[in-house]
């Protein structure tokens, strides 16, 4: 037991010092203290944000443009309701604009041939540049076979450079059309030649621009330089050099300055020369003040059109009132406003290819004009529009039926003014890129006081469109035109046999209803097939009188992306 006892002290004299060691090292005082130990305690953490975009590098290419849907505008293509080259392909949708190039080839009936060559450079940081050539004909038509064919041939070129804040760009255009006057009466003339009813247009136009990309910047502005010629097979001409500006000044964060200006100098030649000027411009002032914005301004224009004495200087309001009544939701409009609308004959033959030589071309000027409307978007990805419109209009066009040749058309004019009561309407359903669906519609009533009717122009038109994408590989779509007959002007025989006299008469040409679909099967990743088959209704769909446009067509072919 002695042992034991002298062994306890021996061990308690050696480990006294380091603990004494320990005890130096270590400040403060130990203190008692409890513990208490909870079985049930839940540590509860707030719920992170997460972030499931991926981490994008905006490259310095143009400023982004709002995606380009399949929604088919009112203006009939060329071919007369039958929007080959508009609605040809689906996947040109999945294409972003400096993503890569593709081929597409296709054949059809009517002996159609269908090409289109899209090559633009992969992206860089200082430079964009491309091509885009289009090509469409049909060696047979409606009408006596060879004499209703036409073709269109295009193609566009295009570039930029990116200097900080500042892109420089500039595009040209070059085409050529070929049309048939294949609305003749086979009661009244014999079988003419192909070749004697060909008319020919020959474009081309040069654009040079400049635009501030800085978002930021308080003064943005987009100001182009250009020139665009036209020509037919009649030895007419037009050259028109024009000028645009688009420009806003940021004066605080509820308010900027809007200047908007048009110049253009335009030379026609046929029969006759003559040249007609234009300008425009159009200062406002925009502010928003809560949940109205405001903008408050005025329209001055001029044009040396003399047809009709309209009035050559022109002064128009620039008023207009918007309320969110719900924040991203509903928005109620009103405005006064009006202007003058450049009309030359490069666009008015895109419209109608079957004018007659020496027509005189007029400026529109469309004012004082009223509007209301609103935009809503009562649930996701749906919006639905309506708005009417009631407005002034002098030297508004209408196409009438030559006297001299009711195969050709002559733009003809109300020696007063003309009232114009639309109401269009639109609703819009896009579901996440799988399904789009839309309808839009429109109805206008033409109010004409020393025309007999106001020709061509029709009351009621509509589009309901829709496409569907399956897995990524098939898409469909699907568009219903509809148009209301309109008049013009034809020839009625005065006598019981023929050769007798031949008087003019007002006729109504059809009502228009057009059924297209098509498809697209992407096979791979590179290479795709589609079908289009277009006025699959077979019925005559006379926009024009005298001209029915093709029956059944369909179209078949493959593109080739790289």
């Amino acid at each position: 037991m002695t042992h034991k006892l002298l062994a306890a002290a021996a061990l308690l004299t050696v480990a006294a010092p380091a603990f004494e060691a320990r005890a130096q090292r270590t400040p403060g005082k130990i203190e008692d203290a409890e513990i208490e130990i909870v079985k049930e305690r839940v540590n509860e953490l707030p719920t992170a944000t997460r972030n499931f975009e991926k981490v994008k590098i905006e490259a310095p290419a143009k400023t982004p443009a709002a995606p380009n849907y399949t929604y088919p505008d009112f203006r009939l293509p060329a071919d007369k309701l039958n929007p080959t080259v508009r609605v040809l392909t689906i996947r040109q949708e999945q294409l972003p604009e400096l993503s890569g190039n593709y081929l597409k080839a296709g054949i059809g009936n009517y002996g159609t041939a269908y090409g289109r060559a899209y090559l633009h450079n992969n992206r860089l940081e200082n430079a964009s540049y491309g091509l885009d050539f289009k090509h469409l004909s049909s060696s047979r038509g409606p009408v006596d076979r060879e004499n209703s064919r036409q073709s269109q041939t295009s193609l566009g070129l295009n570039g930029e450079t990116y200097s900080g804040p500042l892109v420089l760009g500039a595009k040209v255009n070059l085409g050529r059309e070929r049309y048939n006057f294949y609305g003749y009466n086979r009661n009244v003339i014999e079988l003419p030649e192909a070749d004697s009813l060909k008319q020919v247009f020959k474009r081309a136009g040069v654009l040079v621009y400049a635009r501030n990309r800085a978002r930021d910047a308080a003064f943005q502005y987009d100001l182009g330089l250009g020139y665009n010629y036209w020509s037919d097979a009649f030895k007419a001409s037009e050259s028109n050099v024009y000028a645009t500006l688009r420009s806003t000044y940021k004066l605080t964060e509820a308010s900027r300055v809007r200047v908007d200006g048009d110049v253009s100098f335009i030379s026609h030649k046929d029969s006759i020369t003559d040249t007609r000027p234009f300008f425009q411009v159009a200062p406002v002032f925009e502010t928003t003040l809560n949940r109205l914005a405001l903008r408050v301004g005025a329209t001055l224009g001029y044009t040396g059109d003399t047809i009709n004495d309209a009035r050559q200087f022109n002064v128009f309001p620039a008023l207009r009132a918007a309320y969110t009544v719900t924040e991203d939701k509903f928005v109620v409009y009103a405005g006064l406003g009006g202007g003058i609308q450049r009309v030359t004959m490069y666009d008015l033959s895109t419209e109608n290819p079957w004018l007659a030589p020496n027509v005189r071309v007029a400026d529109t000027r469309r004012g004082p004009t009223l509007y209301f409307g609103f935009d809503a978007t009562p649930a996701r990805a749906l919006e639905v529009k309506a708005r009417v419109t009631l407005s002034n209009d002098q030297n508004l066009y209408f196409y009438n039926n030559s006297a001299r040749d009711t195969t050709k058309f002559e733009l003809v004019y109300d020696r007063k003014s003309t009232q114009l009561f639309n109401l269009h309407g639109e609703v819009l359903y896009n579901g996440a890129e799988k399904l789009r669906l839309g309808l839009k519609a429109d109805y206008n009533g033409y109010n004409v006081k020393t025309l007999a009717q106001p020709f061509h122009r029709p009351k009621f038109q509509s589009a309901l469109f829709g496409s569907y994408n399956f897995y990524d590989k098939l898409r469909v779509g699907a568009e219903l035109y509809t148009l209301s007959a309109s008049y013009g002007t034809g020839l009625r025989s005065g006598g019981a046999f023929p050769g007798g006299s031949l008087t003019r008469e007002a006729r109504l040409t059809d009502t228009v209803i057009d059924l297209n679909l098509r498809g697209d099967y992407q096979l791979t990743e590179q290479f795709s097939i589609f079908v289009l088959g277009n006025n699959l209704l077979g019925r005559s769909n006379i926009q024009y009188l005298n001209y029915p446009v093709k029956g059944i067509n369909v179209l078949a072919g493959a593109s080739y992306q790289f």
